[in-house]
């Protein structure tokens, strides 16, 4: 069938809504338009019916992955079901009306939810105050970028130039440094997945302004030399930034504070309830120890005596960096979701989600290659390497399981696991679920050895097969016409 068909129903004069009589002509309505705002052409929309629009995009919704149709195992993602609850409460009219120009005096009740997440945020995370204007993960990298910048230069201490990652770090922890003008160092890590010490020793020196740390890291194992790492940059005078996409793992266990980390990001939009992907909208609330508090972004929720005020007279902020105060609906979500939780249920999360990752990662060895062995946390990384004589890659796992109604797991990250499987359960997937998951890949790797073109070739049984993602990528077309 041609993509015509599937996408073109447009035809003149049919109408999907009977919109009621306006008490004004259009004549009437463009005197209120200024000329400069008027349109000079047709917006030659189309012209569809409302049965037709409905199950054109009910089909398409049909097509799709998400976590709402299928186990989504995407590491370094926590793409775990969120309850719709936290939804309908988010969308409440008390919530959904409040406009961010009102004066603090007349939405007290959102300020008020804003004071006591940053409580339960603090109380999780061992911080001293969070700052909830960060949009996303990235955006909180580059504003805590902006602190470590800011606490440097207030300390006449300039000269520091440089900040430290991972070679298993992920990708926006060097960008969002970069784009603020710091020069990025690689650390490498040793043979157990870990940061190697001894090379984090002879890199660290006066020029370094922070090492920026996730934990567990992005192949899924604790840093257990975290104290150690920690006492390193500090004795330098650097800061240690803690990157936090795998909260997932830590939540009611650990606390990054506790582990020596001076500043933070959450992404709520993983870890605490809001449906991650699809574009948005995210949260990154950055969090900072006492000694940092001073150059956060303003205004603060603050409570003095029995009302909630907004505090903008911080001596060092670095200012605002986005417009308001952040993305207040993930916000929304992410109280209700700690609220029926309770630390005793995030601890119950954590635990869950690195139980289910052991146990697919016990299921699987005998059948892909396991580069770091050991107990893992949330998530584990595995390799198709032992498939490479075979011509079958990663990505043509990943397209393989499509067939058998999962979604791919992260594949080709991180950098240093040649043919890498990034696997993560979360908390939320049924033993059966993960048993079907398991069994699917076993089947999978013995097609890669048997008949390697049907992997390679996958997926067969949706409706669209495999595309060409190089051309697809350089020249994209999202326009309906």
């Amino acid at each position: 069938m041609e993509e015509k068909l599937i996408f073109e129903y447009s035809k003149p004069g049919k109408q999907g809504a009977s919109l009621p009589c306006r008490d004004l002509s259009m004549d009437e309505l463009h005197r209120f338009i200024p000329d400069g705002l008027k349109r000079k052409t047709d917006t030659a929309l189309p012209e569809v019916s409302e049965p037709e629009v409905i199950r054109h995009f009910f089909r398409l919704s049909q097509k799709n992955f998400c976590v709402d149709t299928h186990f989504y195992p995407l590491g370094s993602c926590t793409m775990k079901y969120s309850p719709k609850v936290n939804e309908d409460l988010a969308a409440l009219s008390g919530f959904t009306q409040v406009h961010p120009s009102m004066q603090p005096e007349h939405v007290q009740g959102i300020l008020t939810v804003m004071y006591e997440l940053e409580q339960y945020l603090c109380s999780l995370t061992g911080m001293k105050r969070f700052s909830f204007q960060p949009a996303a993960g990235a955006h909180a990298e580059l504003t805590g970028m902006m602190l470590v910048k800011a606490y440097h230069d207030a300390r006449g201490e300039a000269r520091r130039s440089k900040v430290i990652v991972p070679d298993s770090s992920h990708g926006t922890n060097p960008a969002s440094a970069a784009v603020y003008g710091y020069r990025i160092v690689e650390v490498k890590s040793n043979n157990r997945g870990r940061v190697n010490v001894d090379e984090l020793k002879a890199i660290v020196d006066e020029e370094c302004a922070c090492l920026m740390l996730t934990n567990p890291n992005t192949l899924g194992l604790f840093e257990d030399d975290i104290l150690e790492i920690a006492d390193i940059v500090h004795q330098k005078g650097g800061l240690l930034y803690y990157d936090g996409a795998n909260l997932n793992a830590l939540m009611g266990l650990f606390r990054p504070a506790d582990m020596g980390f001076d500043i933070i990001h959450l992404n709520l939009h993983k870890t605490f309830s809001t449906p991650h992907g699809g574009g948005g909208p995210g949260a990154g609330p950055l969090g900072v120890t006492n000694t940092l508090v001073d150059y956060l972004p303003i205004p603060l929720v603050e409570k003095v005596k029995d009302r909630y005020v907004l505090n903008s007279s911080l001596p060092k902020t670095i200012g605002k960096v986005k417009t308001f105060y952040g993305n207040v609906g993930v916000l929304i979500k992410a109280y209700c979701y700690i609220r029926s939780l309770g630390i005793d249920g995030l601890r119950r999360a954590t635990e869950d989600a690195i139980i289910n990752a052991n146990y697919i990662k016990s299921k699987i060895k005998d059948s892909y290659s396991i580069p770091y062995e050991g107990y893992c946390m949330h998530e584990f990384v595995a390799s198709a390497q032992n498939f490479k004589n075979y011509n079958v890659h990663a990505g043509d796992i990943g397209k393989r399981l499509l067939d058998y109604g999962f979604h791919a797991p992260t594949v080709s990250f991180p950098l240093i696991v040649p043919e890498a499987l990034m696997i993560e359960p979360t908390e939320t997937e049924t033993k059966e679920t993960l048993d079907a998951f398991v069994e699917a890949l076993k089947k999978i790797a013995d097609e890669s050895r048997q008949n390697p073109d049907i992997v390679k070739n996958a997926p067969h049984l949706l409706e669209r097969g495999r595309c060409d993602e190089v051309h697809a990528a350089r020249f994209p077309n999202v326009c309906w016409k």
